[in-house]
């Protein structure tokens, strides 16, 4: 006897009870002629109203089967499997937490899931980091192995329960006090989160490295670049620590041969990370910087005009900024520098009344024209603009 299951747009949904009744006497009937199941008080219609209600267990299962594949409806066995299919463990919301401090050899690797404890309680490292050349690690967030809320005073949480190699010497200490949790987190919430957590897109590893990047103290966002290159990936980052920078390239790029270097001298960085028993090499490279001088020469097609000393003073600063957020390897753009001017001076000297407008930029101390045919000032690819407070000097003309 086969009977198919109700799907709906809501999802599958229980056989009524006389649907499958009515399958049930009809296959029966089919192999026994002139059987009858309908009389009653008979051993047969006995039988046949068991059977019913054991088909309708059976096929509540195959409806609670089904509905366990997705968040919405899983049970919360399944439900907790799928929340470690996200990395995201029953508790993780709710659970007691602090963050730790790991200090030992300069490039090792914290990697996530790395337990620690205070003699009772026991922690588990969530993102994982890399010592700086300090020797220190940047604080890293801990959540307590089993639900519950108690205090983590300061400087308690300073026992290392995962192995650590012979050879090297590593501590802990929680520098803080940590945070007390709310109690067992409910099924419901974890739906919630787990419901969350699906909903989150992949995004190729230039953004996903980019995010990682901009996590660590000291990195300048406009300094980041992440360039394909004929073979594998340039990355470039300026700012940070070394050790940290590496580590988060170690943790977010998959292959680690595909990174390549600067082909100029003096400019990567080669670190050493240690992932006991292994080391590996990180390269990046680290740009460098290219000093920008600028005349702005202007004028206005007022007669006796008398606020030329605060366009120069509005003007300028506007523009330092503007150089000084270009990102890495991109260009000056000479329109937007006349948008920027405009824009800052509108309050004494209107769009419609600059008559003329020009610039003289120099690099490194070399007079730079834009390229034939267009408003652009090229960049090294590897390197960024910087300009000094006093470094645009704005006139009338």
């Amino acid at each position: 006897m086969s009977i198919p299951l109700d799907m709906t747009s809501a999802g599958p949904v229980p056989t009524p009870p006389s649907t499958l009744q009515t399958n049930l006497i009809e296959g029966v009937a089919a192999t026994n002629p002139d059987y009858t199941a309908n009389l009653p008080g008979t051993l047969i219609e006995d039988i046949s109203s068991t059977d019913v209600g054991a088909l309708v267990t059976m096929d509540q299962a195959r409806v609670d089967a089904v509905n366990n594949v997705t968040p919405y409806a899983a049970n919360p066995y399944v439900l907790a499997q799928l929340g470690i299919q996200f990395g995201i463990p029953q508790g993780l919301a709710t659970n007691t937490s602090v963050y730790v401090v790991f200090t030992g050899p300069a490039g090792y690797v914290i990697p996530a899931g790395f337990i620690v404890s205070d003699g009772t309680y026991q922690y588990v490292i969530q993102d994982g980091g890399v010592l700086a050349a300090s020797g220190n690690s940047s604080s890293l967030y801990a959540i307590a192995s089993q639900s519950g809320s108690w205090a983590v005073p300061a400087n308690t949480v300073n026992q290392i329960v995962t192995s650590v190699p012979t050879g090297y010497t590593l501590t802990v200490n929680n520098p803080y006090a940590g945070t007390s949790g709310s109690g067992a987190q409910s099924v419901e919430d974890y739906r919630s989160q787990i419901l969350v957590a699906g909903k989150a897109a992949a995004q190729g590893l230039p953004d996903f490295l980019r995010t990682q990047l901009q996590k660590i103290s000291g990195v300048v966002p406009r300094l980041i670049s992440i360039l394909q290159t004929t073979n594998g990936w340039e990355i470039i980052c300026g700012g940070g620590d070394s050790n940290q920078v590496a580590g988060a390239i170690y943790n977010s790029v998959i292959d680690l041969s595909i990174l390549y270097g600067s082909a100029t001298n003096g400019r990567n960085i080669l670190v050493s990370l240690i992932n006991p028993p292994d080391v590996y090499e990180i390269v990046y490279v680290n740009p460098p910087q290219q000093v920008v001088t600028a005349t702005v020469t202007w004028n206005t097609n007022l007669t006796n005009f008398t606020a030329s000393s605060q366009v120069n003073q509005l003007a300028a600063p506007a523009l330092v900024s503007y150089i000084n957020g270009i990102i890495v390897g991109q260009p000056i753009n000479e329109n937007a520098m006349t948008d920027i001017f405009a824009t800052a001076v509108s309050s004494v000297l209107p769009l419609a009344n600059i008559s003329s407008l020009t610039y003289s930029v120099s690099i490194n101390g070399t007079v730079t024209p834009p390229s034939a045919g267009t408003q652009l000032i090229p960049s090294d690819p590897e390197s960024y603009f910087y300009s000094a407070d006093n470094g645009i000097t704005v006139v009338q003309g």
